[in-house]
């Protein structure tokens, strides 16, 4: 990240504003602005851009001396997407894959893949849901690789015989025997079933430069030995997991599908849940009562499901699948009724292609089943207001918002050509999923802005 000295000051006001800047300064004229919380555009507005933050949104026409202006054209200019719940590093067709198939090189390297992909989709910040440590994280904001802004979970924290064990079943267990799956020698699962182990797992991955940590508390579909009904972990074990990280000024994340498990996690103090496919109106009182969000991956609800290779690839995870879409029926009902504080999350398993595919098909789910404002929210300011609970000490990002288009803010930017409340085709949304075609970017997307630096510019 890129500190510079940053002089700014008023020469003149009429029915215009001028600035004399001694920084780098971009200049968009002639935009409709989606603020990323409005409902409507901000129409025929500028946007003044000085290193790398957002210095002025106005209505009125703004001069700026050896500014680098663009014209927007009347296109809109919008925050730059967030993924709430991404896995970089998880870039094997399944666990299996990516536990016997894949050494550390190449998950380095195809994460190094996804992550321009990532970028040049128009995710200017990625929250990783575990699987991955900072490294990629302070190679990116080094200059050395292109991608995000990355919010890292280290590895996930799970019992044995949880979503966060990528053993074979012949593997011997972790709790006596030490690590001895890839996942957790590479750091990327971390089998902890004890009060103590947990607070050594989240230590563990604060120390290697984890932002939250990510707990495995209920059963999943990908994973092979625990069914998507389970309660991993107790109410105690998760209030020692939420003691650490409230220690480091952070918070806990967590993977959790049933009802029981939902309010036992918000009731130790856990701040965002993860899928939370269980989602009723005790749920959202328990959320509001403790000032909680919730993610969600929206492919539950798609009819092809169970042709994800991740889950297909493995028997257990494709009867699971079945099972769990019959059971998760009121979801959709619940968030348009209750309207919770929902981040957008894709959680793809997968390599770019793939991944590609899915986020743009997860865009369209959403906007069909949620609406086009409340899914550019979660997307946006939502995932903004997320990421953020990392904390002042331990947010790498910690001088600006993200997710929004306001003075102080991240110049994290997006000039899509049309409308974003009424077609999330221009962000990439796509009704196809495994049948899409392979794309080279989002044509509509016709600027990408990270930082106040422009990687995309096809105007």
């Amino acid at each position: 990240m890129k500190f510079r000295t940053l002089k700014m000051s008023v020469v003149a006001v009429s029915c215009s504003l001028a600035f004399s800047v001694s920084a780098e300064s971009t200049l968009f004229t002639n935009v409709n602005v989606f603020d990323g919380k409005k409902d409507e555009l901000l129409k025929n507005y500028q946007v003044l851009v000085v290193d790398n933050k957002i210095t002025k949104v106005s209505s009125e026409a703004i001069t700026v001396q050896d500014a680098k202006v663009i014209d927007g054209k009347g296109m809109t200019l919008m925050p730059g997407l967030i993924e709430g719940h991404g896995h970089l590093q998880m870039n094997g067709s399944s666990l299996p894959d990516i536990e016997n198939n894949r050494n550390w090189e190449e998950l380095a390297a195809r994460s190094a893949a996804r992550a321009k992909s990532a970028l040049m989709s128009g995710f200017t910040t990625w929250r990783d849901a575990g699987g991955m440590g900072a490294g990629l994280k302070k190679t990116i904001d080094s200059g050395e690789l292109v991608g995000p802004r990355i919010y890292p979970s280290g590895a996930f924290i799970g019992p044995t015989g949880s979503h966060a064990d990528f053993r074979n079943f012949t593997t011997p267990n972790e709790t006596f025997y030490g690590h001895n799956s890839s996942g957790g020698r590479l750091g990327m699962s971390c089998t902890a079933d004890s009060i103590g182990d947990i607070k050594a797992c989240a230590r563990q991955n604060y120390m290697q430069g984890a932002t939250q940590i990510k707990l495995m508390s209920s059963g999943g579909v990908a994973s092979s030995f625990d069914p998507w009904q389970l309660n991993a972990y107790s109410l105690e074990e998760l209030q020692a997991a939420v003691e650490v990280a409230n220690a480091y000024g952070s918070y806990a994340m967590s993977h959790a599908y049933s009802k029981v498990s939902l309010l036992r996690n918000l009731e130790a103090g856990v701040k965002t849940l993860e899928h939370a496919f269980m989602f009723d109106k005790d749920v959202y009182k328990a959320m509001k009562k403790n000032d909680a969000y919730m993610t969600t991956n929206m492919t539950a609800f798609s009819p092809y499901l169970g042709e994800i290779e991740a889950i297909n690839s493995n028997p257990a995870s494709a009867r699971k699948a079945k099972t769990a879409q019959a059971a998760f029926g009121d979801y959709i009902d619940n968030v348009n009724k209750y309207q919770p504080k929902l981040g957008f999350h894709v959680d793809c398993v997968g390599g770019v292609a793939a991944c590609e595919q899915q986020a743009d098909h997860s865009i369209y789910l959403s906007g069909k089943f949620l609406g086009n404002h409340y899914t550019l929210l979660s997307m946006t300011s939502v995932n903004g207001e997320i990421v953020k609970l990392a904390g002042e000490v331990l947010d790498p990002y910690f001088e600006g918002k993200l997710g929004v288009v306001e003075e102080g803010a991240y110049a994290d930017l997006l000039l899509v050509d049309g409308n974003p409340l009424k077609d999330l085709t221009v962000i990439g949304a796509n009704e196809k999923w495994f049948d899409a075609p392979k794309r080279d970017g989002i044509e509509t997307m016709k600027i990408i802005m990270k930082d106040g630096v422009i990687y995309k510019n096809t105007l």
